[in-house]
């Protein structure tokens, strides 16, 4: 067969290998504690469950959603952001909707760029960026992130001649893998630079609304000016513990949402209404339920935090998320470090360098379990280092 080149540029992702590692040992009876994906552990509520399954008995509930998304949902994401940015959004044309926010990266990479474009791409990163733009024909330029500058790229150092070549820079705050969370002044720079350098700007903000104190919950869109060449991805999964409803949207720029929809109505044909309308349910009565699972992410942060301080293990002051971003000790890479904890205690983690080579050194470790569970993979681990 004559197959394509580009697949070989791409090595399994990595969340799949490890799923592959824990299944060997769970065959042979052995119990593993599996903090590596950002999977909630607590269920999504009922109320939101209750309007997936009134909507079950709408009438018309099984046929094709419009390819824009339903009207009921999109207009609840332009109140949601109107309540907690205060970000006016018109949502028959600022608003689209995504069958998670994964979907609407990978696929906004073929409706905005041509083969040989330069992406701006940060690292430590989600690795769908890097991926989606080698699938696409583009040439992924890494921006390097450091913990000494807070995992904020600096723009100062992306050269003249790079800058005249790249088509769209991505960034991602609150940050996965590392916590950190962007400042209003840093997004204002960023689209100032933006428009500058014509760089269409996009904020994979998946994580909006999980963060330690609501001064960290900051919109792209709030940056002045941030329409006219930027976007916002934004999902349900984590906010709302909907990850396997598959559930999200894209804000901002019209041109971009338009053709972004383009590329959606030939390659897919939308999300599932009662889905939609349950998401609308979420976003409409879910203040409270965010606050909650911020307060219980705090709790845990806190608590992992100090057990690791503990142990003479250096964590990153994260502001957001639900992870934990740490160095490695420094007899191990991250690689290491983690199949030595895998193997030994029996608790599985997410090697830094899965994110990239600035990730080395360091190890991310999801807050989806209860307090006793995490005290036990810690407890674990401390006692095999």
């Amino acid at each position: 067969m004559k197959l394509s080149n580009r697949i070989l540029e791409i090595p399994k992702y990595i969340f799949s290998r490890l799923e592959e590692q824990k299944n060997k040992l769970c065959k042979n009876n052995v119990e593993v504690i599996d903090l590596s994906i950002g999977d909630p552990d607590i269920r999504t509520p009922d109320f939101i469950k209750e309007e997936l399954i009134r909507n079950l008995n709408s009438e018309n509930y099984y046929k094709y959603p419009p390819y824009s998304g339903v009207k009921e949902f999109k207009i609840e994401v332009a109140n949601f952001y109107k309540r907690h940015f205060g970000v006016e959004l018109d949502y028959e044309n600022e608003v689209g909707v995504l069958i998670g926010a994964k979907e609407g990266l990978a696929h906004i990479f073929l409706a905005l760029t041509d083969p040989g474009d330069y992406c701006l791409i940060p690292e430590p990163s989600y690795p769908v960026y890097n991926f989606a733009a080698i699938i696409s024909g583009c040439v992924p330029y890494k921006i390097y992130l450091s913990d000494k500058e807070d995992y904020l790229p600096n723009l100062g150092k992306i050269s003249p001649e790079v800058c005249r070549k790249a088509k769209l820079f991505i960034v991602n705050y609150p940050n996965n893998p590392t916590g950190a969370c962007a400042s209003l002044d840093f997004y204002n720079e960023l689209i100032e630079y933006g428009i500058k350098n014509d760089i269409i700007i996009i904020n994979d903000a998946a994580y909006s609304n999980i963060v330690c104190d609501d001064k960290y919950k900051i919109s792209l869109l709030q940056a002045k000016y941030a329409k006219k060449i930027a976007v916002e991805i934004g999902s349900l999964s984590k906010n709302f513990n909907m990850t396997g409803w598959r559930i999200g949207y894209i804000v901002g720029n019209k041109e971009i949402i338009r053709r972004l929809l383009t590329i959606k109505s030939n390659i897919d044909s939308g999300q599932f209404i009662p889905i939609q309308l349950a998401g609308a349910c979420a976003l409409k009565e879910g203040d409270n339920f965010i606050k909650s699972m911020n307060d219980i992410y705090n709790l845990r942060r806190k608590f992992v935090s100090s057990l690791l301080n503990q142990k003479q293990i250096e964590v990153y002051n994260s502001k957001g998320t639900f992870y934990v971003w740490f160095k490695v000790p420094n007899n191990f890479s991250s690689q290491q470090f983690c199949e030595f904890v895998l193997n030994k205690a029996y608790v599985m983690l997410t090697p830094g360098e899965a994110f990239g080579k600035a990730g080395e050194k360091f190890c991310r470790l999801s807050l989806t379990a209860d307090f006793d569970r995490l005290k036990l993979a810690i407890d674990k681990i401390c006692e095999v280092l």
